[in-house]
């Protein structure tokens, strides 16, 4: 099946496609990724694809897959954030490991951007130490910035309607201003 090889999903996120293409909304974009890896973002989910953990570029895949090619395959929908957890806790033992080491500045970014998906404050704190790295200063602005808004809400405001959240008055009045989604 396409797109079920570490190597698939590591040269499309990292040579298919440009650094501006990694967080932009585009929905042609997000149908190519669904087109080519909706199978394989469902096998992570079901924990078929533990064998890509192995390696430190086999778990970097599985990460991207569950927490970057779900957002973009279930743009605007709580699906987005279904996966998660398991993206997660992937980083977590590949820290724990050392794996992270193994990978370049710009692959670690993408191992550790579960952590800035939390929302954990606790997870939050390594967060930032994560990130606060040589090659990663504007990785860790936007952590940090993540950060000051789930200090504030408690939970990123801007998931509230797509996972049937209300939204205090407070978080209405700051979803309105400008860089209050990301």
């Amino acid at each position: 099946m396409a797109g079920r090889q570490p190597t698939t999903v590591l040269d499309f996120w990292f040579g298919e496609l440009a650094p501006s293409q990694w967080f932009r909304k585009d929905p042609e974009l997000d149908a190519e990724i669904a087109r080519r890896f909706r199978d394989t973002l469902a096998a992570a989910r079901r924990g078929e694809l533990w064998a890509w953990r192995c390696t430190a570029h086999g778990r970097l895949a599985e990460v991207l897959v569950l927490d970057q090619f779900s957002r973009h395959i279930h743009r605007d929908t709580g699906e987005a954030f279904a996966a998660d957890p398991l993206a997660l806790v992937l980083a977590q033992e590949a820290v724990a490991r050392g794996v992270d080491a193994e990978l370049a500045v710009r692959e670690r970014a993408f191992l550790y951007m579960p952590y800035m998906h939390s929302e954990s404050l606790v997870i939050h704190d390594a967060a930032l130490r994560l990130f606060d790295q040589p090659g990663l200063e504007d990785n860790l602005r936007v952590e940090q910035r993540h950060r000051e808004i789930l200090s504030r809400f408690g939970r990123y405001p801007h998931r509230n309607a797509v996972l049937g959240r209300s939204s205090t008055p407070e978080e209405l009045a700051f979803l309105e201003g400008p860089g209050s989604s990301f």
